[in-house]
């Protein structure tokens, strides 16, 4: 194929990106892989808040044995290495590792030692995030993120995991979209622990960008050469009504908020929200490189002149000649988020690992076509300069998915919940194909 001519469709997916150019080569030594987190898809945790949280009836699904991946992974783990992923990411349950404060479970210890043990055979680089979104009953009653002690405790936890399993992974995510958790816990109240306090949710931020500076500096005692950051979802946001001047605020304040402070605050050293609060962080610079889970966008609608107004509110007007096919949860499918984030990004100069950017599809096709579209933003992000240097797909395997159950299907390998038999997708097959070659 010569350099500007257009490529054959392949489902169209090329017509529809836009495509003009020859193959792409991704850089040597991309990662390449898949995400999972402990709760979504171990099965049997019953010590943490969101145990606790689906027992009391506020989600219409229980957890339950999930996808059995805590007696399953090494099988799993075969497929991802059948597919030829060289990287996985997958999260710690510190409710496991720390059943009660200040107790240690060896055998939980030694069983992520054998997870990293098993991904290391394999060829496959650990990403090992240290708290994805549960939280150990015992911590939950002591206030959790609002707790004055729950920078102390996270750094105990932090320190323990990495004194025993450091030497066998060099990435480390300490937290997973911490705006992402303090939006849904403390200001709609549909995750735990169910508060609507604008005051709660500050002091939940800074208690959330702290402990990562104090677990940042921990695994760089225990481990020099660690990778360390945070995975940062991004969420794209357009105005409702473009006309409105309040609309385009709302939207460049909403996105500053929800898509730059954290990160901005991390490198360098200061959280700022203004007219807000500020707080000078315990020391400067803490990210290694940008962790980026990016999915969908939202319209934003100014909802008044104090500070919720500003931020905006769900617009409830008629998108649908502006939006894309909206997937199974009813978020859009905007690629082209995906890329502006990753230029946004690259101001850091520091590597970008894409740690989740996925598709709950019933129809696999829709997951192909997802896939392959946000993996041609990504490429042209790279042909642009941009430093990223990995690209992890949500998910490897059906999982649970929090509030919306099990009917979203995420898994590049479908799951089976009555057999727990598993099965590779097509997409999952042409995402391997991807990767055997390097390009696309």
């Amino acid at each position: 194929m010569s350099q500007g001519e257009t490529p054959r469709k392949a489902n169209g997916v090329e017509e529809r990106a836009g495509i003009h150019s020859a193959n792409f080569h991704f850089p040597e030594g991309f990662l390449w892989g898949a995400s999972t987190s402990a709760h979504q898809v171990e099965g049997g945790n019953t010590l943490n808040d969101w145990h606790d949280w689906e027992q009391a009836g506020r989600v219409p699904e229980k957890s339950g044995r999930a996808a059995d991946h805590w007696n399953r992974f090494r099988s799993d783990f075969d497929l991802a290495r059948s597919l030829g992923h060289n990287a996985h990411r997958f999260s710690l349950e510190w409710s496991r590792i720390e059943p009660a404060d200040g107790v240690w479970n060896p055998e939980a210890i030694a069983h992520y030692r054998e997870v990293l043990e098993a991904l290391r055979e394999r060829g496959i680089e650990p990403v090992v995030t240290l708290f994805h979104y549960t939280m150990p009953r015992w911590m939950a009653a002591r206030g959790g993120w609002e707790s004055p002690d729950m920078e102390k405790r996270f750094a105990r936890y932090v320190r323990k995991v990495v004194s025993e399993l450091g030497p066998l992974a060099r990435w480390w995510i300490t937290l997973n979209e911490p705006m992402v958790q303090m939006y849904k816990g403390w200001l709609l109240g549909q995750w735990p622990p169910g508060r609507s306090d604008w005051g709660a949710a500050v002091r939940v931020l800074r208690h959330m960008m702290r402990a990562h500076v104090i677990a940042y500096h921990h695994i760089h005692d225990l481990r020099p050469d660690a990778m360390v950051s945070i995975a940062k979802h991004a969420l794209a946001f357009s105005p409702c009504d473009p006309r409105r001047w309040r609309d385009r605020l709302s939207v460049r304040m909403r996105s500053y908020v929800f898509n730059h402070l954290i990160l901005d605050g991390l490198h360098t050293g200061m959280l700022h929200v203004p007219g807000l609060f500020w707080e000078r962080l315990p020391a400067g610079r803490t990210l290694d490189f940008i962790g980026v889970n990016y999915y969908t966008r939202d319209f934003v609608h100014n909802t008044g002149l104090d500070l919720p107004g500003w931020m905006g509110g769900s617009c409830g007007f008629d998108h649908r000649l502006q939006v894309g096919k909206l997937n199974d949860l009813g978020w859009e499918v905007y690629p082209e988020g995906l890329a502006k984030f990753l230029h946004e990004y690259s101001r850091f100069k520091l590597p970008i690992v894409i740690t989740e950017n996925g598709v709950p599809a019933a129809d696999d096709d829709d997951r192909w076509t997802f896939l392959f579209m946000h993996l041609w933003q990504v490429a042209r992000a790279i042909a642009d300069g941009v430093p990223v240097v990995g690209y992890l797909h949500w998910s490897l395997l059906d999982n649970f998915e929090w509030a919306d159950g099990y009917r979203a299907r995420f898994g590049l390998i479908e799951v089976d919940y009555e057999t727990m038999e598993r099965r590779i997708r097509r997409s999952a097959l042409k995402y391997a194909d991807i990767i055997r070659r390097n390009e696309l």
